[in-house]
């Protein structure tokens, strides 16, 4: 019966709730300015909506564990979500500016909503040996998004306005709602079976994501991944004005890394089992740590074939991820497994453009070295928690 419900359907539903997402972030700091006059005050909305994901991933991943319908209570979050961005827009400007950014960090703890949430349900969605190339897949989709979202942002505001490029990045979430509503029920626990508290299940989360050393090299090599995505992010404006002429250029050079990613990852969802996740963890970590060393030539050309690296190390990486995020997590904490990841990394990635932002302003070389060595530091770790070789883990399937 619950095949019935279609690959296709919920990666169109994954496509249009992350290109609303990704949008949504862009749109902010664009209607932010545009409305309160402020650069300061704009860079806080973001840094607001994104840094409360810490804490809002790992509970909403506990409740999606624990719902019967987990589809119903994903689109009741996307509902939120998107409420709460139209709040942030019809407060700035009429609401005290620390209100409205209150109402962001809040907005902000249902973003692994999106992401993680979203991806922990495809295994009710696919058979178990279908999951490598769904996987491969599903992370085509946050490529899209990266592409479609802040090209989006930019187009709407520049035809008719910042606040119209919220509106339609809640347009675009809204769209998935069907996908998120209609997806298949979860087996449940057996009728007079002990419940655990949340307090409970928030730990058993932690310990999976800590204890099982596949899963934990992927976790921390990952988000410190992201850290260094977020020093290039903070880069990307200074890029473009010094290197390739223009401030406004620098989104030409993140569309470069959405496309490498997207084609990557198309490569790899006709060989899903080409090459180990693992492996490909740790050698994407590399491959992107190569490309933010070669950023620093100050070339437009080898700028523009740094950030082309830089999206082949993303997106195999990300389909590596959750394949390995799928086989180590058990079935009654997948939901917080992914909602946790995704939520260390959104906080990675806010942190490390945060730092990288003052560092640009006075070298941005300096930024970039800075950028490539966490890269490095990433890979370092992968390999600092030993593997559980002396372990049976490595025979477990894919469906965890």
């Amino acid at each position: 019966m619950r095949r019935r419900y279609s690959l296709h359907f919920y990666l169109a539903g994954a496509v249009a709730a992350r290109a609303g997402d990704e949008m949504s972030g862009p749109a902010l700091m664009l209607v932010g300015f545009a409305l309160a006059g402020s650069t300061v005050e704009a860079s806080s909305l973001l840094a607001g909506i994104t840094i409360s994901a810490v804490v809002g991933g790992p509970v909403l991943g506990t409740l999606l564990d624990r719902a019967a319908r987990p589809g119903r209570l994903l689109a009741g979050a996307l509902v939120l979500y998107a409420a709460g961005l139209g709040v942030i827009l019809a407060g700035l400007g009429r609401l005290p500016f620390v209100v409205t950014l209150v109402i962001a960090v809040v907005t902000g703890l249902l973003g692994p909503a999106l992401s993680g949430g979203w991806t922990a349900q495809l295994t009710h969605v696919v058979r178990s040996d279908h999951l490598p190339r769904a996987s491969a897949l599903d992370a085509m989709t946050f490529s899209v998004a990266s592409l479609a979202g802040p090209a989006l942002a930019g187009g709407v505001a520049e035809v008719l306005g910042a606040p119209s490029a919220v509106v339609v990045s809640v347009v675009l979430i809204a769209l998935a709602l069907p996908a998120a509503w209609k997806l298949p029920v979860r087996p449940g626990r057996e009728r007079g079976t002990q419940t655990p508290s949340v307090t409970s299940d928030l730990a058993a989360g932690i310990r999976i994501i800590v204890g099982r050393p596949s899963l934990a090299r992927a976790t921390l090599t990952s988000v410190v991944c992201c850290v260094a995505q977020g020093m290039l992010t903070a880069c990307i404006p200074l890029l473009g004005e010094r290197v390739l002429g223009g401030a406004g250029r620098g989104a030409v050079l993140l569309s470069c890394a959405a496309v490498s990613a997207l084609v990557a990852n198309a490569v790899l969802a006709r060989l899903p089992r080409s090459v180990a996740p693992e492996t490909i963890i740790w050698a994407s970590g590399l491959v992107q740590a190569v490309a933010l060393a070669l950023a620093i030539a100050g070339s437009p050309i080898v700028l523009i074939v740094a950030v082309l690296m830089v999206g082949v190390g993303e997106g195999p990486q990300l389909a590596a991820l959750f394949a390995i995020r799928h086989r180590e997590a058990p079935e009654h904490l997948r939901g917080q497994v992914f909602t946790t990841g995704a939520s260390l990394k959104i906080t990675g990635f806010a942190l490390g453009a945060a730092v990288a932002g003052p560092i640009a302003n006075w070298s941005l070389p300096h930024a970039l070295t800075l950028a490539a060595s966490v890269a490095v530091l990433a890979v370092r770790g992968f390999f600092a928690i030993p593997s559980a070789s002396a372990k049976p883990s490595g025979g477990r399937t894919t469906s965890g």
